[in-house]
């Protein structure tokens, strides 16, 4: 298993293989809101809300998804004040990431997420679901939009390299 390490986008690109899952997640402090990508990392989709309950139980379902998807990386979510400010979440957020990486064992992103869980309401709202329904999927849609962004980030860094050949 890789050495879990916090990393920024494009350190955590190039540890990724080239076929593999993430999950991305938004940490709350009721819940943590998760979402899966496919294995060509193009599509991120909910996956499930974790209720929170003590660490050992979070962590436990979080690592168990972990090894059951094959997942390569977490893309944490950091919420980040409009201002650029970090307060009490991110630092929870930041806190969750340094004590889940060792037992998930595979690198992390943490990803700036001002505004998902606004953005994820209103879509929902445009979508007509209920209240009690947004209440739902609010924080697996939080999660979606996080890992999203993340992907979409990795895809030009992709793009914007110079293609390796081989030498003739």
């Amino acid at each position: 298993m890789l050495r879990a390490e916090i990393l920024d986008v494009e350190a955590f690109a190039a540890t990724l293989p080239r076929a593999a899952r993430l999950i991305g997640i938004d940490v709350g402090t009721k819940t943590l809101g998760l979402a899966l990508s496919d294995l060509s990392r193009t599509i991120a989709s909910g996956l499930e809300t974790i209720r929170r309950t003590k660490f050992k139980a979070d962590a436990e379902r979080l690592v168990a998804l972990v090894r059951e998807h094959k997942v390569a990386g977490l893309v944490i979510g950091l919420p980040i004040g409009l201002d650029g400010s970090v307060g009490p979440r991110a630092q929870a957020s930041r806190s969750f990431a340094r004590l889940i990486g060792p037992l998930a064992g595979v690198p992390i992103l943490m990803w700036d997420e001002r505004l998902t869980t606004a953005e994820a309401e209103r879509l929902l709202i445009e979508a007509d679901a209920s209240r009690k329904r947004r209440a739902e999927v609010i924080d697996k849609m939080a999660a979606t939009l996080i890992l999203q962004g993340a992907l979409d980030r990795m895809r030009i860094i992709e793009k914007a390299r110079p293609e390796e050949r081989p030498e003739e």
